[in-house]
């Protein structure tokens, strides 16, 4: 990493010094500058993909139009299989992302959101009643607690107790991305996800543009190069981050700021982390999508290199195979051992693990992944 310092220690990842008065400005940005969408001076914190299932579109819509006024969100943090699961949504603002995600894990689910800005909490807190009594449910199933995500102890969060965290153009608005990592993989459960959108760049942020506050409000500032973000993650025990969708930052609208920036490229990214149990096996193999997963039921979009397809053969590699065995998608895959290649079998189109996709800066931004399988060959 070029210029991270030790992420073993208090210090913050790409020399982001100054803690306590980055999160007063973000505070002050987020508490009393911006209101709504339209203060935003940037659509940084405003990009969405493309293409949402179904019913991921009708969680959003049940959102109240004031909480869904204030957000602010890079991206679309709503990962697959969802029900039940217990979800801890970082920098949770007025609730937006929280709410939505309160219908998509059901009655039986629950979602906590902590956010450390007073103005949000108070909007995020009117409106848990509201949505209880939309989604029909006989008590809410959202909370919100005051903390920073650098120390997520101090808000109460004990040690593995989520199944997925998400994030939505949170954390590189934090001085100390090392500790948000850490504190992350500390509350979730083995087998859990951490599942976040972000902005990132193709190299390191100078630091006259990390002392501009309107930049690090605009989520531009504090953007980690993304090969920083794969050592912190392998640094704290996270499997390699896998990439799962980006899209190019335009800076067109605001010419001061792109004239700022110069060449450097930002991307509106978003990545998957896993935390696999202590001395988990990892063994190439072969899976088969069962079409199990609510709303992905013919194909399952895993990461920008993973789409299967429900029926088909697909190799994996190591890592991956793990993952599918011991993470809630445990039950949506039949995992068999790898072999050599085979053309006895021919449903089995990918013959050779792809790798992990990590670097949002190759290949086509804002394009779909290719398939696994015969319906979509690799």
């Amino acid at each position: 990493m070029s210029s991270c310092c030790s992420t073993k220690d208090g210090c913050s990842a790409n020399g982001q010094g100054n803690g306590d008065k980055i999160h007063d400005e973000v505070k002050e940005y987020y508490g009393k500058k911006v209101k709504t969408q339209k203060d935003l001076e940037t659509k940084a914190c405003l990009m969405m993909p493309s293409k949402i299932p179904s019913h991921v579109k009708q969680a959003l819509s049940a959102v109240h139009p004031e909480v869904a006024a204030r957000y602010y969100g890079c991206g679309l943090v709503v990962p697959e299989c969802l029900e039940g699961a217990h979800v801890l949504d970082l920098g949770s603002g007025t609730g937006h992302d929280c709410f939505a995600l309160a219908k998509l894990v059901g009655e039986k689910g629950h979602v906590t959101g902590i956010d450390m800005t007073d103005e949000q909490l108070d909007v995020a807190r009117e409106y848990v009643d509201y949505h209880r009594d939309k989604f029909g449910y006989s008590k809410p199933n959202t909370d919100f607690v005051k903390g920073y995500i650098e120390k997520l102890g101090e808000a109460g969060l004990e040690d593995s107790t989520f199944d997925i965290i998400v994030s939505n153009c949170v954390v590189n608005l934090s001085p100390d991305k090392a500790a948000v990592l850490r504190e992350g993989y500390r509350v979730l459960k083995p087998g859990g996800e951490l599942y976040f959108s972000d902005i990132y760049a193709d190299r390191d942020v100078p630091e006259h543009i990390r002392k501009d506050k309107v930049m690090w409000g605009e989520c531009l500032a504090g953007a980690l190069w993304w090969e920083d973000l794969v050592t912190l993650a392998k640094e704290v025990g996270f499997c390699t981050p896998r990439l799962v969708s980006a899209g190019l930052v335009n800076l067109d609208d605001n010419k001061p700021m792109k004239d700022l920036v110069g060449d450097i490229k930002f991307v509106s990214v978003t990545y998957r982390l896993f935390k696999l149990p202590q001395n988990t096996s990892k063994e190439p193999a072969q899976v088969v999508y069962n079409g199990s997963v609510t709303g992905h039921e013919t194909n399952l979009k895993f990461d920008a290199l993973h789409t299967f397809q429900e029926g088909d053969v697909v190799e994996v590699d190591a890592e991956l195979s793990a993952i599918l065995q011991e993470s809630r998608f445990a039950d949506d895959f039949t995992v068999r051992p790898a072999s050599k290649k085979s053309k006895a079998d021919p449903k089995l189109c990918c013959s050779g693990a792809k790798g992990v996709p990590t670097n949002p800066f190759e290949g086509p931004l804002d394009k779909e992944s290719s398939s696994c399988g015969p319906k979509g060959c690799c």
